[in-house]
């Protein structure tokens, strides 16, 4: 299998790895993953430690290897909550009997069970075992159980047996595995068929060869931003300012400069089902900038004359192709919840979301605060306050929450 297309790129695997011989694939199955772009998490079981070592498995994923559900150390780096919840899939290959049964009784005496509980995020089994415990009818009833829950579960495959019988209950190949995942996001992205614009990064507005006026944003929100609605499976274009991060996975980057150049690309991308204006477009530039650099005149002080900029948010609120859902940034040092309501009405768009910048926050930080504004079907004002979170968790609960709105396409 190619693996070159990266098509698990940006995505977060929890990967639970249980007792049963197959667990030697698992080896394999993390680095197929990760050569997909995946980030692979992994929790092993005591039984899957008796076939494949923690060491082995931290190895191979780069990521620490979750073991115990009593861990004060594991707790205070990621509890076993935020374990269940930090990843788009949690995949267990391979699903022994035993943990197939305790996931159709609910039990929670260790940590694989115990996240396979507490997770609110899809779930994948892969089957291994002898075939007449597969073919056993309380190993089938519990399948059936779990999958009337949701759970997907990928058919064993057929052959010879570690046990030297033959039958049904390998562990599928690992390229099928690595297949079944990736048809798994394809066809289960939430934004599949719809188009998204996201601006994001600071402008700079030229007062001369060598100066100019801009602000302090990295862009991290508004690329993560980008980079979510396309995992969430959305046509992205991203309209960046100068910023230091890299371009997003699967995102169609323009490059630009100034709120002007900003605008025309964001114009010359519609339509789109979505707009996303997380950039901190300076609001104002030079009237007429120098030719030349500017030089110092004595002990006299400088005068500019500034010309506002055009409003990108009002703009694509107010288009003949405004797209469905417009969603604009407030940054704010005071008063930010009344400033806020006053733009999304001044500005015209559906949603607000609002960033508390007093002191030197949010801008060049990995984590960020955010009030989300929508107004309900009576045209009502909710103000939707999130915890702190890192800026690409802000990114997939807006993105979620966008696709809770919009219908997938078909």
């Amino acid at each position: 299998m190619a693996t070159t297309s990266q098509n698990l790129s940006g995505l977060r695997i929890l990967l639970i790895i249980s007792g049963s011989v197959a667990a030697y694939k698992s080896l394999d199955l993390i680095r197929r993953l990760r050569d997909e772009g995946a980030d692979v998490r992994c929790i092993l079981t005591s039984g899957g430690a008796q076939f494949i070592t923690p060491l082995s498995v931290a190895s191979l994923s780069e990521n620490k290897a979750y073991t115990d559900l009593f861990s004060l150390t594991d707790e205070q780096e990621m509890g076993h909550i935020r374990l269940a919840r930090d990843c788009d899939l949690v995949l267990v290959a391979p699903a022994s009997a035993n943990i197939i049964a305790r996931a159709a009784q609910g039990l929670a005496d260790d940590l694989a069970s115990t996240v396979l509980l507490a997770t609110d995020r899809p779930v994948m089994l892969a089957p291994a075992m002898n075939p007449v415990m597969w073919q056993n009818k309380a190993v089938q009833d519990n399948v059936q159980t779990l999958h009337k829950r949701g759970y997907r579960v990928i058919t064993p495959g057929a052959g010879d047996m570690a046990c030297g019988e033959t039958g049904t209950g390998r562990l599928p190949e690992v390229p099928d595995l690595v297949r079944a995942v990736c048809d798994f996001f394809q066809d289960n992205a939430p934004l599949k068929g719809l188009s998204a614009l996201v601006t994001s990064g600071p402008t700079f507005e030229p007062l001369d060869p060598v100066r100019f006026l801009g602000n302090r944003s990295s862009g991290k929100q508004g690329h993560a931003i980008a980079e979510a609605l396309a995992m969430a499976g959305a046509a992205v274009t991203l309209v960046s300012g100068p910023v230091q991060v890299p371009d997003p996975a699967r995102v169609r980057v323009l490059h630009v400069e100034t709120a002007q150049q900003m605008l025309d690309a964001c114009l010359k991308s519609l339509p789109a089902d979505i707009a996303v204006c997380a950039a901190a477009v300076a609001d104002y530039r030079a009237a007429e900038p120098a030719e030349q650099k500017i030089k110092k005149s004595g002990e006299a002080g400088l005068s500019l004359k500034l010309v506002q900029n055009p409003d990108i948010l009002a703009t694509l609120s107010q288009s003949n192709r405004r797209p469905k859902l417009v969603v604009g940034f407030a940054a704010e040092t005071h008063d930010g919840l009344e400033n806020a309501k006053q733009k999304i009405d001044r500005k015209g768009c559906d949603w607000l979301v609002l960033n508390d910048v007093g002191g030197g926050k949010i801008f060049g930080q990995d984590e960020n605060t955010v009030t989300l504004l929508r107004r309900d079907a009576d045209s009502k004002l909710d103000a939707e306050t999130w915890p702190e979170l890192s800026k690409k968790d802000v990114a997939r609960r807006l993105a979620d929450k966008i696709a809770e709105t919009l219908p997938r396409s078909a």
